[in-house]
């Protein structure tokens, strides 16, 4: 979205970030170290859009809360805190789906999309709003859209609902390499745990999940089983648990299904096969694509690629640590 008109005069000290870009041809554009825009669907159906003040660039036209990245702010921290400024969308009340960078060799500006976790009603924050409403995905094209969002609506539409969802099969990842795993199975789920709850935070590349854009975050589900049940995600590998879910019906029997952040720990009796094929089923059945088991046992590969699955093995993971 180059020439972005600045906003006024903020009322604290000016951030470094809060100037020109330009190119080599003399190009302009707002945001010395990029810029960055948040697009939040609510999981009705609608997303929050801004109606842009009638004296910036593009003024009367409809987009993305958004604006200039701090010195050393990464995108979907600053596309968090301008949407938090402009629009009082709760830090804290949207989950990260993936990003999207136009890259113009000297600016970069990114859509960081979300969801929202709870409901909120955005609240007009500064001047740079007319108004701000959550518009039905369908009318969004009605509108009289910013050229730089008007541009890359048609596939971030497309991609709306789009739900990646992978499935671990703990022990065999675990049991992939000989780093002495079976002297304490309980120990080697939680450092999984903690890899699989740090990159739950991270997000992963769009290539390695065959998908557009620039990086995406998944939903997560890791299988435990046997000696591996007690494993927990160690501190500062994800946020604290969201919840339980408490005990669920697997199979004929129980497991313990504990959710933490976007990553589930599945407990389950005995054999987690049974486990692994019913979190992938629920993920296909639920619309989540695609959904990928991480496995390398043949026939637990057999029984998920049958309704659709796609399987990976442990060291498809593993490089992504």
């Amino acid at each position: 979205m180059p020439d972005t008109t600045p906003p006024g005069p903020p009322p604290g000290p000016r951030d470094p970030g809060d100037a020109w870009a330009v190119g080599p041809d003399g190009t302009k554009a707002w945001g010395r170290f990029g810029a960055a825009g948040l697009l939040v669907d609510d999981g009705s159906g609608r997303v929050l859009l801004q109606h842009r003040v009638e004296w910036s660039h593009h003024g009367g036209t409809w987009g993305i809360p958004g604006g200039a990245r701090h010195l050393g702010e990464d995108a979907v921290t600053g596309a968090l805190r301008e949407s938090a400024e402009e629009a009082g969308v709760p830090l804290d009340g949207v989950d990260l789906r993936h990003t999207s960078v136009l890259d113009l060799g000297f600016w970069t500006y990114t859509t960081v999309v979300g969801r929202a976790s709870r409901p909120f009603e955005p609240v007009i924050a500064d001047r740079e709003s007319l108004e701000l409403a959550w518009v039905p995905v369908g009318d969004v094209e009605d509108l009289p859209l910013h050229p730089g969002f008007g541009a890359s609506w048609p596939a971030l539409r497309a991609r709306i609902e789009t739900t990646p969802h992978v499935v671990v099969d703990a022990a065999n990842v675990v049991g992939s390499v000989p780093d002495g795993w079976w002297k304490d199975r309980q120990a080697a789920a939680s450092r999984l745990l903690g890899s699989v709850g740090a990159l739950a935070e991270a997000g992963m590349p769009a290539s390695v999940l065959d998908l557009p854009f620039d990086r995406w975050w998944p939903r997560w589900t890791v299988v435990l089983e046997g000696a591996a049940r007690g494993g927990s995600v160690p501190s500062g590998g994800q946020a604290a648990p969201a919840g339980s879910f408490g005990e669920q019906k697997t199979s004929g029997a129980h497991h313990r299904s504990d959710r933490f952040g976007s990553l589930d720990v599945v407990r389950a009796p005995g054999s987690g096969d049974n486990a692994i094929v019913e979190a992938a089923r629920t993920a296909v059945d639920s619309g989540h694509a695609p959904v990928v088991v991480v496995t390398a046992d043949r026939e637990l590969r057999a029984r998920v690629e049958e309704f659709g699955a796609a399987t990976h093995g442990p060291a498809w993971l593993r490089d992504q640590f």
